[in-house]
């Protein structure tokens, strides 16, 4: 039988619904004028008891344990760093989510980074419903590889070539072997909390006194496959400079998302990126943005246009396969023809370069590159850190975070955090309570409080109002 359904009783705040029943309907029928009439404070007492039912999902998520390790296809879905059991999700619609029960979430996961001009857009859908009646994947040469190939390469400040594979993970290994085979050295640094995929030269222990020795920090990754991979501290320009200093003429290159969204949403110092390109060009090693999450996220042309530094290789994913498995490396074309069939260095993919994942990554730069569509993007994800902030310290908690466009984070601890050591002093529990919390409201964050959250173009002002309403709530509450 299925489990019994998981059920509590909240308050949720439904901020036009609710204003409307209280305040008249007129009041929210004649656009923003009439909507700036509304006093907030009227729109944030009005609230109505609702139960959260997961039943569906609870019994489509108890099947999955049995049949899927942990129950699912990637292991932060379980939800095993905030407690209880996920929702399984039925759909996906502009900012939106639906669940098995129909409960419905403002969604600011966004597929992990790819939604950005919101999920299901009916632009990219048109497209791929005429490419669909051609077919779903050659394996052979498409035209359509050169038009997203030609729009990476226009926008991004370091590709002048660019290979497509079918995920961020396969883009990082590729793009390892490539500045080991460019440079003839095999010693790799990266940085404490970095993540570029789970290859086994990238998973060594962040955050540790012992990561420097190359100890690998998942089972069944020999020593031997990590014993080459040096490790940094992000936002530490000595830090590296000591590596180099210990490892004369041996380093490949340095490896870094250049804003951290893996131990949270961490911001780079200007000068740490200035730094880390002189360092390279002085001994002689690449320099490689993995933009797999900020590529197409914080700018048009990647994080590295943002900051106005630019590396010899960068890697992509998520926003250029527009939802779509997607990844891509590229580079500087002396460094790219190494790359086979060009040169000897051997990389190849099935299914890289697909006719759905290029015509939903083209259609998305295509949105992108329209103006004002980032200038929305900010707007709307500082509104929406700034006000959850605010709320959570007037509410007593030690709170600090930020944005850059898209993409954000909080940390429950007064900061500064510039770094994983820092990101780690956050009150992970409390964490979990305002995420569960959270959920139970229908707003929808990454369950985890190592994760970024991602802001898209389909969310409007009312979607951020109701969720700083909603966090104000669970903040008093937590």
């Amino acid at each position: 039988p299925p489990p019994p359904p998981h059920a509590s009783t909240m308050k949720s705040v439904v901020l036009l619904a609710a204003a409307a029943a209280v305040l008249g309907a007129d009041a929210y029928s004649g656009g923003a004028a009439a909507r700036s009439r509304v006093p907030r404070s009227a729109v944030n007492a009005v609230a109505t008891e609702t139960t959260f039912v997961t039943t569906k999902s609870s019994a489509t998520f108890a099947e999955a344990k049995t049949i899927m390790p942990g129950g699912v296809s990637s292991p932060v879905r379980a939800f095993k760093s905030v407690g209880g059991d996920p929702v399984v999700f039925d759909r996906v619609k502009g900012a939106y989510a639906w669940d098995l029960d129909e409960n419905k979430y403002i969604d600011y996961v966004g597929s992990w980074g790819p939604a950005i001009v919101g999920h299901a857009n009916d632009e990219v859908l048109e497209e791929l419903t005429k490419v669909l009646q051609k077919g779903t994947s050659f394996g052979a040469p498409s035209a359509l590889e050169n038009i997203l190939a030609k729009m990476v390469i226009e926008a991004v400040p370091s590709v002048e070539m660019v290979r497509f594979t079918n995920s961020g993970t396969e883009a990082c290994m590729g793009v390892l072997r490539l500045m080991r085979a460019y440079t003839g050295r095999e010693k790799l640094i990266k940085f404490e909390g970095c993540y570029h995929g789970h290859a086994d030269s990238f998973l060594v222990q962040a955050g540790s006194g012992v990561a420097t020795l190359g100890l690998p920090d998942s089972p069944g990754v020999p020593a031997g496959a990590t014993k080459m991979t040096l490790c940094a501290k992000y936002n530490d320009l000595a830090s590296v400079e000591a590596l180099f200093e210990a490892n004369p003429g041996e380093i490949c290159g340095v490896m870094l998302e250049p804003v951290v969204g893996n131990s949270g949403f961490i911001a780079p110092d200007q000068a740490f990126l200035e730094g880390l390109r002189a360092l390279t060009l002085k001994h002689g090693a690449l320099l490689c943005f993995d933009e797999v999450m900020t590529g197409f996220r914080i700018a048009y042309g990647c994080a590295q246009k943002h900051f106005g530094v630019t590396p010899d290789l960068t890697t992509m994913g998520k926003v250029i396969g527009g939802g779509l498995p997607v990844g891509a490396y590229g580079g500087r074309k002396d460094i790219m023809e190494m790359v086979a069939p060009a040169g000897p260095m051997y990389q190849a993919g099935t299914l890289s370069g697909n006719p759905l994942a290029m015509t939903a990554g083209i259609k998305t730069l295509q949105i992108l590159s329209r103006p004002g569509t980032y200038e929305k993007l900010d707007l709307l994800t500082s509104k929406l850190i700034n006000g959850i902030l605010d709320a959570g310290r007037e509410a007593g908690h030690e709170m600090c975070g930020g944005h850059i466009s898209g993409m954000f984070g909080l940390f429950f601890c007064n900061g500064p955090v510039r770094n994983y050591q820092d990101a780690t002093k956050s009150d992970t529990a409390k964490f979990a309570r305002w995420h569960r919390a959270m959920l139970e409201r229908g707003v929808y964050l990454a369950p985890s409080q190592y994760e970024a959250g991602f802001m898209s173009t389909a969310h409007s002002d009312e979607d951020i109002e109701k969720t700083i309403a909603i966090a104000r709530e669970v903040f008093k509450m937590i």
